[in-house]
């Protein structure tokens, strides 16, 4: 058993209005830039770190790629270090825009 959660764009979405999560994109900083998810920080090594020192392990962290795979082997590292509500969102980005979501850019 997965120690997080997968959820559906939909469900991410109702999670972002209910529970205002972290939400972290582990795409390429270029793509990210790109776009991404309203209020999402894309995660580099220093952020990864700095949230695993110092991050507040309640609250509830929302974790995309680009296709689901790769977030879901950060989620499970957060877990690891003892974050409670992580969420892995399936179908990553690709999902997340074909569900026509609502997207940000630089």
């Amino acid at each position: 058993m997965k120690p997080f959660k997968t959820v559906t764009a939909d469900a991410a979405e109702k999670l972002i209005a209910d529970a205002n999560p972290l939400i972290l994109d582990c795409r390429e900083l270029k793509d990210y830039r790109a776009g991404h998810i309203d209020n999402a920080m894309h995660v580099h090594e220093q952020l990864r770190d700095s949230l695993i020192k110092k991050g507040d392990k309640a609250r509830d962290m929302l974790i995309y790629c680009y296709f689901g795979h790769a977030s879901e082997h950060l989620a499970e590292m957060f877990c690891d270090f003892g974050f409670k509500q992580v969420y892995s969102l399936a179908g990553g980005y690709a999902g997340w825009k074909e569900h026509h979501k609502p997207t940000g850019d630089l």
